[in-house]
């Protein structure tokens, strides 16, 4: 480690899969967040611990799942304090002598997202590490919006609906294909702010002593992805450069944990970790090894849920407490916002769609899922009910048990009546209100609201 301490910066890309050319994604243009990788770690299973912001953040933010401290409903509990046991990663550098800030990146003149399910004044010091006292060390959080619905189109590079590769959960139709290559066209937007980011620590000489992590709140903005816990709304990209601490070019297999990124960072930079930090060190000289990551979702905008998983490096495990309601319960902001979300049941009304596809459209689901990920990398071949695999999802239940006693999961007591009836009206009221700002009407039928979105994007 060097004598100097080290600025640490975070760049946050929101709603972001790996869906980077370092990642194998061959439709997406993304050279600055390649070079990171080539000058760094790039890791290829790393999860968060919840599929929406919110809840993930605040696990980011302290180590500690979610569920352990009453922030695991979407944007709840934005009017109590935080837990007095816990602490920020920001105020364990705050009390190192770090300087704190956050911004949406270039051009660093107004906070960044933060988003955390407790109430908390100052969480950071500033926006911007140009704040700080002369000499001093900075930590530094960089939210980039542009991955986040609605997506940005890039006039500079155009992604061709044609070169889009989509998952075989989805249909190939040209509404879908253009809403992908616009989320691919956002990434490229993303990857220059990254490469501004970079050179402005080249330009002030700062690169080589800053820890630089490079993630994502959570998975994609997609139908099966974001809000839901298949891989396509966890896992994320991760990418660490510290030049001359850590190797360079280097991929990692390694299981990593949205909670273990806190104790990391503070491991790298010499701090001491908190005792009430859920997570574990996967980098550096007290690096230990998981065999599996947890993750949880519970309720997501008007939408109550609750969901559970296990994810090993071959194996996914997913619990349904609702098995009775459906996967496309109604959700406001995805009506808003996904074209699919519309389009995916008129097409089953078709017979459009394939046994795969069919299944996220059904009324009702499972109560256990597993997949093997190995052969079945979109999770479309349920497993559970297969006897041959009866000890691995029996095994699987067992650790995901286990994980919820231990962690103590406050996710089997339910918010009040008067919370969700709150969040259901607010929901609606917001649906409206979008709709009639796009001058639609909120009772708009399917088949029209797709002609509308189809007129939108593809004329």
């Amino acid at each position: 480690m060097p004598t100097q301490q080290p600025n640490v910066l975070w760049i946050y890309g929101e709603d972001l899969s790996p869906d980077l050319g370092c990642y194998g994604t061959p439709a997406v243009q993304t050279p600055n967040i390649d070079r990171l990788a080539a000058e760094g770690t790039r890791y290829t299973n790393a999860f968060v611990t919840c599929p929406v912001c919110s809840p993930s953040r605040s696990a980011l933010i302290t180590g500690t799942y979610q569920t352990h401290f009453d922030a695991h409903n979407h944007r709840s509990n934005r009017d109590k304090p935080l837990r007095a046991d816990m602490k920020l990663i920001t105020d364990c550098f705050r009390e190192a002598g770090y300087f704190t800030c956050n911004s949406p990146g270039p051009p660093y003149n107004r906070p960044g997202k933060t988003d955390f399910n407790f109430q908390r004044e100052n969480p950071f010091d500033g926006v911007d590490w140009s704040e700080r006292a002369e000499g001093q060390p900075f930590y530094a959080q960089i939210n980039i919006p542009d991955t986040h619905r609605v997506f940005k189109p890039d006039s500079e590079r155009p992604v061709s609906p044609d070169d889009v590769a989509l998952p075989s959960y989805y249909p190939d139709y040209p509404l879908i294909r253009k809403d992908w290559a616009l989320y691919l066209e956002s990434i490229q937007i993303l990857d220059r702010k990254v490469g501004q980011i970079l050179k402005r620590l080249d330009d002030e000489g700062l690169a080589d002593n800053t820890l630089i992590f490079f993630m994502s709140d959570h998975g994609r903005a997609h139908i099966r992805c974001k809000q839901f816990l298949y891989d396509g709304g966890i896992r994320i990209p991760l990418i660490v450069r510290w030049p001359g601490q850590i190797e360079a070019g280097n991929v990692s297999e390694r299981l990593v944990s949205g909670v273990d990124f806190a104790p990391t960072t503070l491991a790298l930079a010499g701090l001491n970790i908190p005792d009430f930090m859920q997570g574990q060190i996967f980098l550096g000289a007290n690096a230990s090894a998981r065999d599996a990551i947890f993750a949880a979702r519970d309720r997501c905008d008007g939408t109550d849920d609750r969901i559970r998983c296990i994810r090993t490096h071959r194996y996914k495990y997913i619990r349904n407490y609702h098995p009775e309601r459906p996967y496309m319960q109604f959700n406001g902001y995805k009506k808003q916002q996904y074209p699919a979300w519309t389009l995916m049941p008129l097409l089953a009304e078709k017979g459009a769609l394939s046994s795969a596809q069919q299944q996220f459209v059904q009324p009702m689901r499972p109560a256990e899922e597993l997949y093997d990920i190995e052969v079945d990398a979109f999770e479309v071949n349920n497993l559970a009910g297969d006897e041959r695999y009866a000890s691995v999802r029996e095994e699987l239940s067992a650790q995901l048990d286990a994980w919820i006693e231990k962690t103590g999961d406050m996710g089997e007591t339910p918010e009040s009546t008067e919370v969700a009836t709150s969040w259901d009206e607010h929901m609606a009221a917001s649906f409206r209100q979008a709709m009639e700002k796009r001058g639609l009407s909120p009772d708009i039928s399917d088949a029209e609201y797709v002609a509308w979105w189809e007129q939108q994007l593809l004329s």
